[in-house]
């Protein structure tokens, strides 16, 4: 039998049903774990504190699931195992997730977890872009094929790429701390937290502030199993959410947890309580504030469908089902 997650509902009506079950002697037994699968969009870190968290504190096994996070990384695409079953939920981006659904993958939105996407350009103090007309002139550094994020983010705030220098580098802060370009297209929560820790704050500014909204580090799972696994993909979600909303309370402690998870990771702790720290903004808003973490508006939405657009992605707001989420906060 698949378990039920526990609501405040249901924890009262379990709570008055063992009461009479105590009062006849009789013990139910334990329900058996479900085995399923969460996989991450990248290596472990400190990106991932919320569902350590979850895991660590047994939220996962109190609602009936054995949950693997299953790690990923640049040869471990988030979207196959989710197709395949492997994983019930994957953590993906609005982005990759259309690319699939326009290849025919059944996939739907069901949480977002960073409200604010993280590409930033980072740029040293004397010499800053602190607004996308800034670029003009300058040298940025990034992958090639992140042209598109470039182009959508000069379309959206009428900056002529034509005038910016695009310099193919590694993800690497090293050729602007070098000089060899005047900024860099990156994430804010890892190059400029790696050049914090070798004593040089950069220049941040996130693309999110200009328009390019693009919700990232999404949860997705297929329309099959929105149909048919709903009392797994509640709990499996409803404990990423406890995960986050405890994160937040002490990231220095999810920091540490991280780490001592993790020790053969190479990860620094310093480093990872930095990144904990940056992440808070991204992942948290008004909105989640209002609603809980996770959540999306349609306003939202609409924002997302017009920047995909600009990425050459055609998208319909059904790409996004928030009938879990209103399911765990309701």
């Amino acid at each position: 039998m698949t378990p039920i997650p526990l609501t405040r509902r249901r924890l009262m009506q379990a709570g008055a049903a063992g009461l009479a079950l105590g009062g006849l002697g009789l013990v139910r037994p334990a329900a058996a774990q479900v085995p399923v699968g969460l996989q991450l969009s990248w290596l472990h870190s400190v990106q991932f504190a919320g569902s350590y968290i979850a895991r660590k504190n047994n939220w996962w096994r109190d609602a009936g699931l054995e949950v693997t996070l299953l790690q990923g990384g640049p040869n471990a695409p988030v979207e196959p195992p989710v197709v395949a079953g492997t994983a019930l939920i994957g953590i993906s981006a609005a982005d990759y997730t259309a690319a699939a659904v326009a290849q025919g993958a059944p996939f739907r939105i069901i949480g977002v977890a960073m409200q604010k996407n993280p590409f930033a350009i980072a740029s040293m103090p004397a010499n800053p872009v602190r607004v996308p007309a800034d670029l003009v002139g300058k040298r940025i550094g990034m992958a090639v094929a992140n042209t598109p994020v470039l182009q959508a983010l000069c379309t959206l705030n009428d900056v002529d790429i034509g005038g910016v220098q695009v310099v193919p580098t590694q993800y690497s802060a090293q050729p602007l701390l070098a000089g060899e370009v005047d900024c860099l297209l990156c994430w804010e929560t890892d190059l400029p937290v790696a050049m914090e820790m070798q004593g040089v704050p950069a220049e941040t500014m996130l693309l999110a502030d200009h328009g390019y909204a693009l919700h990232s580090q999404t949860y997705i799972a297929t329309t099959d199993s929105i149909a048919n696994r709903r009392a797994e993909l509640v709990a499996l979600l409803g404990g990423e959410v406890r995960g986050w909303d405890t994160y937040r309370a002490d990231t220095d402690a999810a920091a540490v947890l991280t780490v001592e998870t993790f020790p053969d990771a190479g990860l620094d702790l310093e480093t990872q309580k930095l990144q904990a720290r940056r992440q808070v903004p991204l992942m948290f808003s008004d909105l989640t504030q209002a609603n809980g973490f996770g959540w999306w508006s349609e306003e939202t939405v609409a924002q997302n469908i017009e920047t995909l657009a600009l990425l050459g992605r055609s998208v319909t707001p059904d790409l996004w089902d928030r009938s879990i989420l209103e399911e765990i906060h309701g």
